[in-house]
């Protein structure tokens, strides 16, 4: 017998509700330092934590200013938000889910961001890599855990050129991923790690 699937339209509304509901972000320092940005609750979205961030812009300090940055896996917009505020000079973030896409827009247009500073792409990451023409000063990436997307993400960077001479690339992954590096041209120049999460700033090593 073929199962009903149909959800009752009450249980449908909730479902709805609850994926449309919303957190919010906190931008640590810069010049909107303090401000709190919403983000739509989704499964599997995972801001980045202030005590990650706080410690990856310590980290980038000397940096990130007037960088050329690609937020790939964007999410919350989070750490895309956090450089602009500190200078960044542009900001490109990839978001697969059109309601987060969206949210990033409305934030971008909260803080009157021009579209040269932060440009919003709503499509598979990967299917982004592929396409792009230009190199970033600063790669972040912050792929949804379990689904092996850092090394697949890695691989088309790399392919394409799109870490410029001198770039930096921050990754966050789950503490259990084993991740080698030595298949790209990468030195690690800073690494930490909480009780589920591995993050660590690389530098691309020429030669």
């Amino acid at each position: 017998m073929k199962r009903d699937t149909k959800m009752p339209q009450r249980q449908r509304s909730k479902r709805s509700a609850q994926a449309q509901q919303k957190g919010s972000i906190r931008i640590i320092s810069g010049q909107w330092r303090g401000r709190k940005l919403p983000v739509l609750s989704a499964q599997g979205l995972r801001p980045t934590t202030d005590s990650t961030k706080e410690t990856l812009f310590n980290w980038l300090m000397h940096d990130v200013y007037d960088a050329n940055c690609l937020d790939l896996f964007a999410g919350s917009g989070g750490l895309g938000f956090e450089a602009l505020s500190r200078g960044a000079a542009s900001v490109t973030m990839v978001e697969q889910y059109p309601p987060g896409a969206a949210q990033l827009r409305e934030n971008a247009q909260q803080l009157k961001l021009s579209s040269e500073q932060l440009e919003v792409v709503q499509g598979d990451a990967l299917r982004y890599l592929s396409a792009c023409q230009r190199a970033f000063n600063i790669i972040f990436l912050d792929p949804p855990f379990e689904q092996n997307l850092l090394q697949p993400a890695l691989d088309a960077i790399f392919s394409a050129g799109l870490l410029a001479t001198d770039g930096l690339i921050y990754i966050e992954a789950e503490k259990a991923l084993d991740f080698d590096a030595s298949h790209y041209p990468l030195a690690l120049k800073k690494q930490k790690s909480t009780h589920q999460v591995t993050y660590s700033l690389w530098s691309s090593r020429i030669g």
